[in-house]
């Protein structure tokens, strides 16, 4: 615990010494952010601004992680590939992220990728790695851990359908979040924040390396995303995030709590869910003001900074629940 600690803290330090200069550099290349017209129009001020800021996250989680894994392998000549694999998936989902955003950006401004061409890539990345994840991870077992059960449940190839759902769910369902300033950044840090201390009770010191090393990526974007923001995460960085979060959870077997620890882009994701299915079924009329849910407050008077400081505080309770039923 205390090197993986240590790492998120050296990980904060280099990404933040580097965010000034990427912030300038996307204004030079006028990667600025395309705010949705359908939108709230006090989003409007945001128009402009540097919206591909996970790079910065990513870059850095990627760099760390190289560097210490190559230190390990050529301490022990030992490929760890629970390593190896959320950082493959989050390597993936960035490139893909990333497209999307520069689409949204040069060529549909406001709309990126069209949604059933970005989908087929979504669940191709989240095949393979539960594939990955079952044959060569768990020896061709689908565990899963139930809270009160003492041991680990098989539930055989169900496992892979399972996963890609898993998977493919939390990179949209963060990505959905991504929304308000601070907000996506915040709760992606608790997430981790809990699975790493799930690793760590589980002896998986390299999921839990790897977990710290996101938290102080974030936190360091964060520093640049606070509102006013400066910079975006957009999809480059969200997709990744919920990727990896999803990986990390199937690794450590307690995926089935996913959604109380993610309980704030669980309930987002399924509030445009319930928006589009409900607008569908009565003809036009909207379940919420606006979806996903936190616009749906924006709306009704809440501040930009109460809606992430409440979603914060809701994630960091969940967190703690997700926590102790991984322990029962």
């Amino acid at each position: 615990m205390p090197f993986a600690l240590t790492l998120g803290g050296v990980t904060f330090v280099l990404a933040v010494i580097w965010g000034s200069p990427l912030i300038e550099l996307m204004r030079r290349l006028r990667l600025g952010k395309s705010i949705r017209v359908d939108g709230p129009q006090s989003h409007m001020v945001k128009m402009g601004t540097p919206g591909m800021g996970g790079i910065l996250i990513i870059g850095w989680v990627v760099i760390i992680s190289i560097v210490v894994n190559i230190v390990r392998w050529v301490n022990q000549l030992e490929f760890v590939e629970s390593a190896f694999i959320p950082l493959a998936v989050m390597v993936a989902y960035s490139i893909l992220g990333g497209i999307d955003d520069y689409q949204g950006i040069r060529q549909r401004p406001g709309i990126g990728m069209l949604a059933r061409v970005k989908i087929w890539f979504q669940l191709g990345i989240a095949l393979l790695a539960g594939l990955i994840i079952y044959f060569f991870v768990n020896d061709g077992r689908g565990l899963v851990a139930v809270p009160t059960i003492p041991f680990l449940l098989d539930i055989g190839l169900l496992y892979i359908p399972v996963a890609v759902i898993v998977i493919s769910g939390m990179a949209n369902a963060v990505n959905i979040t991504d929304g308000l300033d601070g907000l996506a950044g915040t709760i992606a840090a608790v997430c981790f924040l809990a699975y790493g201390g799930i690793a760590f009770l589980q002896g998986q010191q390299f999921l839990l390396t790897f977990s710290m090393i996101v938290v102080g990526a974030c936190f360091a974007f964060l520093w640049f995303n606070a509102k006013p923001a400066q910079m975006f995460m957009g999809d480059v960085g969200s997709q990744a995030l919920g990727g990896a979060l999803g990986v990390v959870a199937l690794m450590t077997n307690q995926w089935l709590i996913l959604p109380v620890i993610a309980i704030v882009p669980m309930a987002t994701m399924l509030s445009t869910i319930l928006q589009v299915l409900y607008f569908r079924w009565t003809g036009g009329k909207r379940l919420f003001k606006m979806a996903p849910l936190h616009h749906h407050f924006e709306l009704i008077g809440w501040s930009e900074t109460q809606i992430v400081q409440r979603w914060w505080l809701l994630s960091i309770l969940a967190a703690m629940v997700g926590i102790a039923l991984a322990l029962v």
